[in-house]
């Protein structure tokens, strides 16, 4: 994997059953996919486009670490594939594999716009520099 987080399961990630309930775990595997889409697109427009087929192997309580994988797969002309890898690092038990997460790089209209990448970067000057107050952008 060439991108590697890790989330605590606290209370409010739980379902009725006292285990993780795997929206929130979906939700923190997206939060992040977009954060290494951005970095890798060098826009911090990406959008979710795809998601393949998920399926569950084993869980979390209360109190266990997550570790959340991930590996660019395909670079599009305006999208970026991945693939996720969920594991308990308590148990060290796999709980989920996604072997497709596709971002888009929009455009200032909202719509798909070539990112002219190939590779992954390590180097997060990729990003162009936005200042906030003035939109003006600084590039690297």
């Amino acid at each position: 994997m060439n991108f590697r987080t890790r989330k605590w399961v606290r209370p409010e990630d739980l379902n009725a059953n006292g285990s993780l309930f795997g929206g929130s775990l979906l939700k923190w595997i997206d939060e992040e996919a977009a954060i290494y889409a951005i970095v890798q697109l060098g826009n911090h427009r990406a959008v979710t486009k795809h998601i393949s087929e998920i399926t569950f192997e084993a869980s979390a309580v209360q109190g266990d670490l997550i570790e959340i994988g991930l590996k660019a797969t395909h670079f599009g002309t305006t999208s970026l594939t991945m693939r996720a890898v969920a594991r308990n690092m308590i148990t060290r038990k796999r709980i989920l594999t996604i072997e497709k997460i596709v971002f888009v790089s929009l455009g200032d209209d909202g719509k798909p716009t070539p990112h002219g990448y190939r590779e992954i970067t390590y180097d997060r000057d990729r990003m162009p520099r936005e200042h906030a107050a003035t939109g003006t952008i600084r590039l690297p």
